[in-house]
């Protein structure tokens, strides 16, 4: 656990190998966060992501940080809230794996994610974080080369639930118990059909 870092901060401004950038499939700059880092970079930035040709949900791609104090972007693309019928959840776990495959395959081993769909996206803030910290501890489980990530909360609430989560994990019965769902291969759609009983202290 002690790979995994929960802070308050406004993720343009963190000195770290690469930030995730919550961004929109033409890859071209929008609002929330991503309008933040695109201004944070500058103009070379956008140029750069022009060159991706876009990016689909659950995909991501790296540019160069340009003016941010990080070295790296990594844009991934968030599933829209759909009411949780259209593998949202699946897609949302793929935002934060794949970044970090890609993290990995440029040599980038501490990384910084925002909430990712929580805005005009519309994903529940609460299924978010629980989907979010789950693909990345089971991640990190597999992964020793990764040595830091940082999930950078925007306001109290974000911050409440993962440092919730953190204290859920640290349970071995728990620990154990999501293992063996990841096991049956059911474990995205477990964490989203029973984010009410994991928060359930919470409040």
């Amino acid at each position: 656990m002690e790979r995994i870092k929960i802070i308050l901060e406004d993720i343009t401004k963190l000195e770290i190998q690469a930030i995730v950038n919550a961004a929109n499939a033409a890859l071209l700059g929008g609002g929330g966060v991503d309008g933040a880092i695109h201004k944070a970079a500058g103009p070379k930035l956008l140029e750069a992501c022009r060159e991706l040709h876009g990016c689909k949900v659950g995909e991501a791609k790296i540019t160069p940080a340009f003016n941010l104090k990080a070295d790296y972007v990594i844009h991934t693309v968030g599933p829209v809230w759909q009411g949780g019928q259209q593998h949202e959840a699946e897609s949302l776990a793929l935002c934060y794996e794949n970044s970090l495959n890609l993290a990995i395959e440029n040599k980038i081993f501490h990384i910084a994610f925002p909430s990712i769909s929580t805005g005009a996206y519309g994903f529940p803030l609460k299924e978010a974080c629980e989907i979010a910290f789950h693909a990345v501890y089971i991640f990190l489980k597999t992964h020793p080369e990764i040595e830091e990530v940082v999930f950078v909360c925007f306001d109290q609430e974000a911050y409440g639930y993962y440092n919730h989560l953190v204290k859920l994990f640290k349970g071995d019965e728990f620990r154990e118990m999501m293992e063996e769902k990841l096991k049956e291969g059911e474990h995205h759609t477990w964490m989203v059909k029973d984010h009410n009983r994991l928060f359930q202290n919470q409040d």
